[in-house]
């Protein structure tokens, strides 16, 4: 299994003013099957045990970061061949907030959506999260830095079991409706009171924090965004070494 370097950075990365951009690396379904071959579908016991091995920056940021040697590349090849995978993989441009040929640095920001999705007495909870993507290129290789410091969470009140108790059919009907559970809604959409979008501190939760009330929700979401940084690295060696086709080569 390839070693994923956990460092402390200070960089502070801030995912406030982030545009939401579905991520076509891996959708979340996709996703949570290869958790499951990684790590186990017992996800309390998944997190605690990758917990051990975690270490945040003074932000309380989670970063990965790898090395990728292409021996043989220059830093030119590298730097076209990352713009390829990038453009192919996010399909909208706002994703690419860095892109600078010179400096040898590209920075992405995707959002993959509803990562974990809890149902919980009274509220439901749909996890997604927005990492920062960050691709320095010198010659012959990469580094390869994925940042996540916040779960972005949908909120749904009356969305949890107890809240379909009582009420007419068509009530019930309408807290099971596809905006539920697909995480997504409008920005400053406030049509609906019970709907709230919140941000959880990695490092206040669990497994950081034993006593949480969101214990089950927060140790899948760990498991999953731990998944996704070892898919995004995946990918992007595969890019640099195989090319996104399989024909990416010079010869022709």
């Amino acid at each position: 299994m390839r070693k994923v370097i956990f460092f402390i950075i200070a960089t502070i990365f801030t995912f406030g003013g982030s545009m939401r951009v579905q991520a076509q690396v891996m959708k979340a379904a996709d996703l949570e099957k290869y958790a499951k071959s990684k790590y186990g579908d017992k996800w309390l016991d998944a997190a605690a045990n990758l917990s051990k091995g975690l270490t945040f920056d003074k932000n309380e940021a989670l970063t990965y970061q790898q090395v990728i040697e292409v021996p043989g590349k220059t830093k030119e090849q590298l730097y076209v061949a990352l713009n390829y995978w990038v453009t192919a993989t996010f399909k909208d441009k706002q994703a690419i907030t860095l892109n600078d040929k010179e400096a040898g640095c590209i920075i992405v920001s995707s959002t993959i959506d509803a990562i974990a999705d809890h149902m919980g007495t009274l509220f439901r909870y749909v996890v997604s999260i927005t990492p920062l993507i960050k691709l320095d290129i010198k010659e012959g290789k990469v580094r390869v830095t994925y940042t996540v410091q916040n779960y972005d969470v949908l909120k749904v009140e009356d969305g949890g079991w107890l809240g379909g108790i009582g009420g007419d059919k068509d009530d019930q009907k309408r807290r099971n409706q596809t905006i539920y559970s697909d995480g997504k809604r409008l920005k400053n959409d406030n049509t609906d009171r019970r709907l709230y979008d919140e941000q959880w501190e990695i490092t206040k939760h669990y497994p950081f924090v034993e006593k949480d009330a969101q214990k089950r929700t927060c140790s899948k979401a760990l498991v999953m965004t731990h998944a996704y940084s070892n898919t995004i690295i995946d990918k992007v060696e595969e890019a640099l070494k195989n090319g996104i086709t399989g024909a990416d080569d010079d010869d022709w």
